[in-house]
Parts: structure tokens; sequence; C-alpha cells
């Protein structure tokens, strides 16, 4: 029993190898997921928005992996091209994209209060080309 355990583990890992090594979005996702922990560490972010951001980081690995275990079978299903495999695989991609934009979401509204008092911080002016943007932002981020 422990054995089939600590063997589904190694699978999982095998998985998880296969899909840094075969996907370059991966990689990319890899960077970003890197990018946003050691951000929310200088930012010293709270306890909600560490769960926020994991939650947001697993979301898109997991639509990733998904997408690439899904493009796996339907190339060995269907070898040759198909309408419907293609749009399967476009589908697929799709719930990538909609993690991402999603994952994005949260982290301007993590982020965004850290950065408008740095960006505060290092020039007491904000000129005047940022002011809606930034105050568009505060909005979103519902910062006072």
């Amino acid at each position: 029993m422990i054995r089939q355990r600590i063997a589904s583990f190694v699978y999982a890992g095998r998985g998880i190898a296969t899909l840094l090594r075969t996907q370059p979005n991966a990689r990319m996702h890899a960077v970003a997921s890197l990018s946003v922990i050691v951000a929310g560490w200088c930012f010293n972010v709270t306890k909600q928005e560490w769960c926020l951001l994991s939650l947001s980081i697993g979301l898109v690995w997991a639509a990733e992996a998904l997408n690439t275990a899904i493009e796996f079978v339907v190339d060995l299903a269907s070898p040759e091209h198909h309408d419907l495999a293609g749009k399967a695989k476009d589908v697929a991609a799709g719930s990538v994209l909609l993690a991402a934009i999603a994952s994005a979401a949260v982290g301007m509204i993590v982020f965004g209060p850290y950065l408008i008092k740095l960006t505060a911080a290092m020039d007491e002016q904000i000129p005047q080309n940022l002011a809606k943007p930034i105050a568009l932002l505060q909005d979103l981020t519902f910062v006072e």
C-alpha cells in the first residue's frame, strides 16, 4: 500500500517533469510563478493575499497540465488533422488563457496597492499622465 502511494508520487513527478521539458509555456509559467513568489515575499503580503496568489498559481499550473494532457491524448487518438481534434485542443488552450487572465486580475488586485505605495514613496508627486490610470487601479483594488 505504501509502495503504491510512493509510486503515484513518482508518476506525478514524472508528469510534471514532462510538462516542463516539453511545454515552453510551462517554463514561462515557472518564471511567472517564481516572480510572484519573490514579489509576495518582497512586499510582505498578508496570509489572505498569499492564499489568493497560491490558488491563482495552482489554477494556472493545473490548467496548463490538463491542456498538455489533452494535447497528448488528442495527438494519440487523431494523428491526422481532424476538425474536432483541433477544436478540443483550442478549447483546452483557451482554459489556460482564462486561468491566466483570472490570475493576472488577482495579481493586480493584490500587488496594485503595494506598487502604488512604492511608486508614491519613490516619487512624492505622481506625473499627470499617470494620475488617471493610478486612480482607476486604486478604485479596482479598493485602496483609499
